[in-house]
């Protein structure tokens, strides 16, 4: 591919790492980002599109993916890149994509970039629905017979202590939101919860809040992205261990067979 787009003209430079493409986006100026999807990793390719956003946010931004029947990520690439390309690309059709977007390109409006926390309060309805949809299509939570308001009542709970604990950037879950871990690992033995299902849930949990981090990399501030992910992994597996000893406390309702 650089090799054809050199041959029409086009000055072309090539990265093959991310941490090369975040250094030449610093460096250098552009008129065009393409980037594929996954560069390393699964996804890195909007880290990349992410630094370009944010130094130069004129450059046309086009993803190259080789997955397009993964709806759900290319209706992210749709709202936050200018274009995207399936591989094999056509690099004909490709260049006149291009020449058309630099012909007619207007000012972006640019998504504000923010903390862990603001970008997980700003979805967390989203988050909590996610949540719920992996809950009722587990066959073995799904036994319970609870109405979503009753299954859900504690993840708003557990989602405000990570948002202040990201917000306040304090290292220790809240006394508060221990006495409410414990609270939950009581009522979901009273439910007739088994233990594995109460790890379920929590894992559930995680996928929700990594998966709206996800869908939408290019609003949150990389630069802290990994430290707050650390820090909410931390507070999570800590009000799971609450929640875990509650449930297996003597003073739980026993289990009937």
């Amino acid at each position: 591919m650089p090799a054809i787009l050199r041959m029409h003209g086009l000055n072309v430079t090539t990265c093959a790492t991310v941490p090369e493409a975040l250094e030449c986006i610093q460096k250098e100026r552009f008129d065009v980002l393409l980037a594929d999807l996954n560069i390393g990793q699964p996804g890195d390719g909007f880290t990349v599109v992410s630094a370009m956003r944010r130094t130069q946010p004129e450059a046309v931004t086009i993803i190259i993916t080789g997955y397009p029947a993964f709806e759900t990520a290319l209706e992210a690439i749709r709202n936050q890149v200018d274009d995207y390309v399936v591989k094999p690309a056509d690099v004909q059709r490709l260049l006149v994509n291009i020449q058309e977007r630099l012909r007619t390109k207007q000012p972006r409006q640019e998504r504000s970039i923010v903390r862990l926390a603001h970008l997980l309060r700003r979805h967390e309805p989203e988050i909590v629905a996610d949540w719920l949809t992996m809950c009722n299509g587990d066959g073995e939570i799904r036994s319970i017979p609870l109405d979503d308001r009753a299954r859900a009542d504690h993840v708003p709970v557990v989602l405000a202590e990570v948002f202040e604990m990201l917000e306040e950037h304090r290292g220790v879950v809240s006394e508060i939101a221990l006495a409410a871990a414990s609270r939950h690992g009581h009522e979901r033995r009273r439910q007739r919860y088994t233990l594995a299902m109460l790890l379920k849930e929590s894992r559930f949990l995680r996928r929700a809040v990594l998966t709206a981090v996800q869908r939408h990399l290019l609003e949150v501030n990389i630069s802290f992205l990994l430290t707050d992910l650390i820090d909410l992994s931390d507070n999570l597996d800590t009000q799971v261990r609450y929640s875990v000893e509650a449930f297996l406390s003597p003073r739980s309702e026993p289990l009937v067979a």
